[in-house]
């Protein structure tokens, strides 16, 4: 086994290591044997367009320039710091490379005196491409170095790049086109971001994709997921002042914010158009190599808030390069919560003693919606819960037979809350903090207007940490099974998410928004009419957050048993799963814009999708998203 051979061994030992101690021996397993499979059998070039695509996007631009190829011009403002030949080379490589002549590469070479040979390769580069710029500068820092290349540009788009790492071939004419699309469909086209990729060698085999959600502002707050290609209007990044040197470190967060703001978004190419060079010291190898980092992003978020009065304190997040917004609570709102019940009184006890006894929060009502119990012990139960339990109210539903849509509609008659949090009987509260926490994420001014929290199964493994519509053809719990202490994907099983639905198992919702949506579809009397009611809220325009700071253990469906379990549940299900078709669309429900494409719909474990070929093609298409 040669050296090459062992360092790759070693680094499936880690990585397996690892996903053991976050996830579990089974997702270690699994996991274990796709990083073989991509690393040592994968496809080379998994994430680039096939080269029959790159071919002819060559010969469409075949002798023209940046001036009369029809595309924007984009300048890409990279700072040089006695950046090693061969990684100099390989950057300065991509860009002569690109696909289209839309590009200018302007550079700020601050490196120092023994290191002459940055300004030699640049110069021989700039013989043979007069599209690439380059100023001389004093080492002020890296935001103060970008704004002194920014100097150099007179392309209509800015982007970023790191002088160590690689462009994709396709980077330039993939985000011309972006922008010309956005123009088209009348979206702004002010500030756009692509999914990236880390590789050690060769893009040709990469490590891992960062395969990103569409346009997430509270995501955002809580990690730099944006990182590269971005690309903004030059106009733009002027008007917001450029980078600032007391962000060093996490200057590129502190401008996404304020060119968020600027835009009122971002749009988001789900194609891979930027390679991370992983290597000791790159910020792509892990937050450790730079630890001034979460001081300057904990300030670029702050400086956020502040701009747009937003009231909250910014802390340190569940794990390194991730921070949260502990959000001050406008006013003391009140919370109805609905607990739907029939018999099962040691499940409805166990979760009525460990909400009164734990929450913190105190303006709360709790109802009991009973549904046709027919033990003669769960009604003497009511009465001693009722005298146990301050201001427990007991609620008979009139109708017959279980429909979960029905019996909470019913339950929010009785509902004096500006707030109602739909609980199952079967939930178990362990953290005080829950209720203030989900309070926390809707109870702000721009906050969510539904929240919902992290639900651990009793063996401590994640059974719901969002929903994502398009997983099993329909709707599935992310990173479900995961083990509890893990960070997910991209952090996105340990920060605040932005989400198109949670479950209804334990959902926080402003009454004003469950009136203005019309409550919960009563057509859904058991599967997905919680993923429903909340793509009715979001395309209504209303905001849904998922938060891993509000925590329950979940016994989960222990009152009603699986839909698969007889023949009549069995056509109820698919019933409703045509229901949810019909109603939101096949297309819509597959295509969650906070789920990317390239991601598996077989598994809730965010895991890279067996089929790439929408990837390779170039045909994903840019979003634009508030």
């Amino acid at each position: 086994m040669d050296q090459q051979q062992r360092k790759r061994m070693a680094q499936l030992g880690q990585y397996a290591v690892q996903v053991a101690r976050q996830e579990g021996l089974p997702a270690m397993l699994r996991r274990g044997a796709g990083f073989v499979r991509r690393r040592f059998f994968g496809r080379k070039a998994r994430y680039l367009p096939a080269k029959k695509v790159l071919e002819a996007q060559r010969a469409e631009y075949e002798g023209k320039t940046r001036e009369n190829c029809g595309l924007p011009t984009i300048s890409i403002l990279t700072p040089l710091y006695n950046t090693p030949p061969a990684y100099l080379r390989a950057f300065l490589d991509s860009f002569v490379g690109q696909t289209a002549p839309n590009g200018q590469l302007c550079l700020a070479d601050a490196s120092d005196a023994d290191h002459p040979e940055v300004g030699r390769i640049v110069a021989e580069y700039q013989a043979r491409c007069p599209r690439i710029r380059c100023r001389k500068v004093e080492n002020k820092g890296i935001a103060a170095n970008t704004n002194a290349a920014a100097l150099l540009a007179d392309g209509e788009y800015l982007a970023l790049a790191d002088h160590d790492d690689v462009l994709a071939p396709h980077a330039m004419y993939a985000m011309g086109q972006a922008i010309l699309d956005l123009r088209a469909e009348g979206k702004p086209d002010g500030f756009l971001y692509s999914d990236e990729a880390l590789f050690e060698k060769d893009i040709r085999r990469p490590l891992t994709a960062h395969f990103k959600p569409d346009f997430a502002p509270d995501y955002l707050l809580c990690c730099n997921y944006i990182c590269h290609l971005a690309v903004f209007r030059r106009e733009l990044y002027v008007g917001v002042g450029g980078e600032r040197g007391e962000y060093d470190g996490s200057q590129d967060h502190d401008l996404f914010f304020r060119l968020a703001e600027a835009v009122g978004g971002a749009a988001h190419l789900p194609q891979v158009l930027y390679y991370w060079r992983v290597h000791s010291g790159s910020t792509s190898g892990g937050a450790a190599a730079k630890p001034y980092v979460t001081a300057a992003a904990k300030r670029a978020i702050e400086a956020h808030l502040a701009r747009t009065g937003q009231q909250g304190q910014v802390e340190d997040g569940l794990f390194p390069s991730t921070y949260r917004v502990r959000w001050q609570i406008q006013g003391q709102p009140k919370v109805s919560v609905l607990i739907p019940n029939k018999d099962h009184t040691d499940d409805l006890e166990q979760c009525l003693h460990s909400l009164y006894a734990r929450t913190l929060w105190e303006n709360y009502e709790v109802i009991v919606i009973e549904n046709n119990s027919q033990q003669p012990e769960t009604f003497a139960y009511y009465k001693q819960a009722q005298r146990r339990y301050d201001g427990l109210r007991v609620v008979q539903y009139p109708g017959k037979g279980f429909n979960f849509s029905a019996i909470n509609n019913f339950g929010r008659r009785y509902a004096a809350g500006s707030y109602l949090l739909l609980l199952n009987n079967d939930v178990e509260v362990t953290d005080g903090d829950w209720m203030t926490e989900l309070l926390r994420q809707c109870a702000r001014p721009g906050g969510g207007d539904i929240c919902g929290a992290m639900l651990y199964y009793p063996d401590d493994t994640i059974q719901h940490a969002g929903v994502i519509t398009g997983l099993g053809g329909y709707a599935g719990h992310s990173h479900k099974y995961k083990q509890r202490g893990g960070s997910g994907y991209m952090f996105r099983a340990a920060t605040v998410q932005d989400l198109s639905a949670v479950t209804g198992a334990c959902m926080l919702v402003k009454a004003s928004v469950w009136d203005a949506v019309g409550g919960l579809d009563e057509r859904f009397a058991v599967a997905f009419n919680d993923v429903d009611f909340c793509l009715r809220a979001r395309d209504a325009g209303f905001r849904i957050l998922w938060t891993p700071y509000a925590w329950l253990y979940h016994h989960e469906s222990k009152s009603r048993g699986a839909d698969d379990a007889d023949p009549a549940k069995a056509r109820r299900f698919a019933a409703e799963q045509q229901r949810l078709y019909d109603r939101h669309g096949r297309e819509n429900i597959l295509d969650d814009p906070y789920y990317n494409p390239s991601l598996t719909q077989d598994r809730e474990d965010f895991s890279e999708s067996a089929d790439l070929k929408k990837l390779q093609s170039g045909q994903l298409k840019v979003r634009f998203r508030r």
